[in-house]
């Protein structure tokens, strides 16, 4: 697996409780992100190496960089048409590239101003960009909230074809994984992740991060 993993208690420890951070499995090159399919995409991706095969590039396609967040909206690998889950490594370039390129998906008049100016920054991007409430194991809410980000036209295209570098299929170890997450967690191992340091600082203002004392994931 090209996933590190760690008990998720030990993790959760560390990990801000409330505010807006990106948590992610990261090292000075790359970034994991997650992504759920039916089997006939998943497998294909994995197989090749690359999303292909029933794989569209004419709709937005999300990522999530946190696991657990994944976890929650393709139910640990039950729900239909998200029954593979794939970890997939990208350039670190090409996540800050996405980081970058990402306009909210609702009008946020903190960052655009006026409506008017939102809608004019969403046809300009092909990046969208959501903060949902985050869930822990067994689907509880949490003050924290995750992001997702939906990527089509360009961006999409440059994800594919550019962006990610590996691929793997983990359905295995979330199937294997799912058994344990249920409250006290206590035999839960879950992907390593922190904080990811956004150094960018008009990027980090337009994303709405909050501050974070913690240390940022060592690379590994």
């Amino acid at each position: 697996m090209i996933l590190d993993t760690e008990p998720y208690l030990e993790q959760q420890a560390r990990w801000p409780r409330s505010g807006r951070h990106i948590l992610a499995q990261h090292d000075a090159g790359s970034v994991v992100v997650y992504q759920a399919f039916c089997p006939g995409i998943g497998h294909f991706a994995a197989r090749h190496g690359r999303l292909g095969g029933g794989f569209s590039l004419g709709r937005m396609s999300w990522i999530k960089p946190n696991f657990l967040w994944m976890m929650y909206r393709c139910g640990w690998a039950t729900k239909p048409d998200q029954e593979v889950v794939l970890a997939i490594r990208l350039s670190r370039s090409g996540f800050d590239e996405v980081l970058r390129l990402a306009v909210h998906s609702s009008s946020c008049p903190e960052v655009y101003g006026t409506e008017a100016a939102w809608k004019e920054a969403v046809a300009r991007s092909d990046v969208r960009l959501q903060w949902d409430p985050d869930h822990g194991p067994s689907g509880q809410p949490l003050q924290r909230r995750a992001i997702q980000l939906g990527l089509r036209g360009e961006a999409l295209s440059r994800y594919v074809e550019e962006w990610a570098m590996e691929i793997e299929d983990i359905t295995g170890f979330v199937r294997e994984q799912r058994a344990h997450a249920a409250s006290p967690f206590e035999r839960l191992v879950t992907p390593r992740e922190g904080v990811y340091p956004v150094e960018d600082a008009e990027v980090a203002r337009k994303l709405g991060l909050s501050e974070w004392g913690g240390e940022p994931l060592a690379p590994s």
